[in-house]
Parts: structure tokens; C-alpha cells; sequence
């Protein structure tokens, strides 16, 4: 199994210390906590994007830039780039610099990000626009990360390109996983690119995605691919020494999260998932649904038995949410790194 670092960029007051970091901690904080992975053994590192929300990165490839001067092992990624509200040539420029400063260590995960409308709107789109949108965005990044001169005819939402040699190119072209798996149009559309899919894992029940997982699996192996795909999975996780020690420090900042995304939730459209439309069960939630907290070996074996019913051979895991200290979020991957990651299949 690859165990990747997940951040979204949540920025709460932690309700343990009273303590709400500032902007430029959050940011500092994953960029510390991701040259200790690099050390500790993890895969790679996944920034989320957002715009205007308590959700505070909202330029990835920086943030992504920073670390790769950090690091020298981990795969760059995000959680996801929104590439139905981006340009696509500016993503891919972003991206392929990247990927050049790092030595070509870049992949990109792409997502609609529909479930929050307001940023159609800030960008100036309309939400039922969405799949058209998200489909041209990855048709471009495809051809203008193939190295070749793009020619493309343009579509209702934007122009065509004519002649146009992406500077600078990446490495070695980079792998562009999609993020999904509710829509089943976005699933046909992964399958039949050839594209590796990362599953919504931390939204419910991990187990109702068995299907989606078969579903996916099937539509790539009919549309004639050489290679295998790769399926990959998010989890909410807290590790401590002990089991007791880490549900008690992580409970009141898990509700906090939760309470963001039951509030985040219901401004959504066009509708809130249903995991954050009914108050948490943190008992129920630790053991049926996404999120993992224990010692590590009760981290490690939850996290083989998930990763296996998923058949998810990538998995990330989010450790700062609801307003952790970056030195317990330190920790925790340094603790991960010793006792976890020897574990897991």
C-alpha cells in the first residue's frame, strides 16, 4: 500500500487550546510536516483547493513548489485541482513547473467540484455546466502534457487553440488521476481515458463504493487498456500511542470538522452529501465509516482492511483537520512512519 499525506487547508479554532492558527501557519504547517514524511516513508502529498471558504489553500501548486524544495522522495498531488472552474493551459503550465522543479515527481487529481456552487459562480460559470466543463478541461491537460504542438477546435466554453507548444513541458508527461465516483458519467469517462480513479471515500460509508470500484474496474479493462488502473482512498485518521489518548484528543476537534462540513453542507448544491445532513456518531463513525483513530496497530490494521475492501492500492490519509496543532500533526507522521507504514500490505 502507498500512504500519501491529505490536506484540505481547514482552518479552525482548535477546541482543546483555544487556538485558531493564522493563515500563514496553516500553510507552513504542511510544508514542515511534509518534508518529515518525505523522511518517515510516506508516498506522496495531496493539497486540496477551495476558494473562498474556511478551506484556505487556494493555489496548490505553490504550496506544491515549496515542498519539492523540501523533499526529494514524495509524489507532488492534489485533492483536487478544479479543473472544470480553471483554465486548463494555465493548470498545465502551473503543473509541468512543478513537475520540472521537482524532478518530475507531479500528479494531478482532477475533480468537478460541484458541491460547492458558489464557486461556479465566483469564476463566473454555471454549475450545470459542469461536466461539459470538466470533460474539455481534461481533454486538454491530456494532449498539452503529451509534449506535442496542441491543435484543438475549441467547444462552447472556450476558444480554440491553434499551434500552441506547452512551456515547459513536464518530464515524462504527468499521471492525471480523476477524482469521483458518485457520477457514474464521470467513472465511464475515467475508465474510458484510461485515467486512475480516486474514490469520495471520506464522504459515507466506505463500503457503498464496492460497486463503483467494480463498475470502474470492468469499463477499464473493456475499453482495451494495457496497463492495470489504480484506485485510490481518503481517510480521516488520528494515531496516539495509545487508543484511549487518541479518541479522547480527537473527538472534540473531529466534531468541529464535522460541524464545518454539516455548515459548508447545507450551502451546497445541489444537494449536501448525506454523511454531513445528521448529527455525528463518533462511535459509529470510527468504525463503519471513514475516519481511523487508535494506536498504531489498531491505525494499521483498519487501514489494511479498508484499503483491501476498496481494492485501493494509494491511499491518503488527513491528520490536521478541526484545528490540530502542527506538533501534534508532526508527530503523528513521524509515529505513522515508525509503527504504520511497516504495516500495511
Amino acid at each position: 500500500m502507498k500512504l500519501s499525506l491529505l490536506d484540505l487547508g481547514d482552518r479552525l479554532t482548535d477546541p482543546i487550546t483555544g487556538v485558531c492558527p493564522t493563515p500563514a501557519e496553516r500553510h507552513r504547517a504542511i510544508v514542515e510536516a511534509s518534508a518529515v514524511a518525505d523522511e518517515a516513508g510516506f508516498h506522496g502529498v495531496h493539497i486540496g483547493e477551495h476558494h473562498g471558504l474556511e478551506y484556505i489553500y487556494s493555489a496548490p501548486p505553490v504550496i506544491l513548489a515549496a515542498i519539492a524544495e523540501r523533499t526529494t522522495n514524495l509524489r507532488l498531488s492534489t485533492g483536487v485541482t478544479l479543473a472544470a472552474n480553471l483554465d486548463p493551459v494555465r493548470v498545465a503550465e502551473d503543473y509541468a513547473t512543478v513537475d520540472v522543479l521537482s524532478g518530475g515527481r507531479c500528479e494531478v487529481v482532477v475533480g468537478r467540484g460541484h458541491f460547492f456552487v458558489a464557486t461556479y459562480a465566483l469564476f463566473g460559470q454555471r454549475v450545470e455546466d459542469s461536466h461539459e466543463l470538466f470533460n474539455d478541461a481534461i481533454e486538454l491537460l491530456l494532449q498539452l502534457w503529451s509534449g506535442e504542438t496542441v491543435n484543438w477546435p475549441g467547444s462552447r466554453h472556450r476558444a480554440p487553440i491553434e499551434g500552441f507548444t506547452l512551456q515547459p513541458p513536464p518530464v515524462d508527461g504527468i499521471p492525471l488521476w480523476v477524482g469521483g465516483g458518485a457520477s457514474e458519467t464521470t467513472v465511464d469517462l475515467t475508465a474510458r481515458l484510461g485515467l486512475d480513479l480516486l474514490l469520495p471515500s471520506v464522504f459515507g460509508d466506505p463500503e457503498k463504493l464496492k460497486p463503483v470500484v467494480e463498475t470502474y474496474r470492468e469499463k477499464f479493462a473493456s475499453y482495451g487498456h494495457a496497463r492495470e488502473p489504480r484506485v485510490g482512498a481518503a481517510w480521516h485518521v488520528n494515531v496516539g500511542k495509545t487508543s484511549q489518548g487518541a479518541r479522547a484528543r480527537w473527538e472534540p476537534r473531529y466534531r468541529e470538522y464535522f460541524d464545518l462540513m454539516m455548515q459548508r453542507g447545507n450551502r451546497a448544491a445541489p444537494a449536501p452529501t448525506p454523511f454531513y445532513d445528521t448529527p455525528l456518531d463518533f462511535d459509529h463513525v470510527t468504525t463503519h465509516g471513514p475516519a481511523i483513530v487508535g494506536s498504531p496497530d489498531e491505525v494499521a490494521d483498519r487501514l489494511n482492511r479498508a484499503a483491501a475492501m476498496l481494492t485501493a492500492d494509494t491511499n491518503l490519509i488527513s491528520l490536521n483537520m478541526g484545528g490540530c496543532p502542527t506538533e501534534e500533526f508532526i508527530d503523528m507522521v513521524e509515529l505513522i512512519g515508525a509503527q504504520v507504514i511497516p504495516q500495511l500490505d
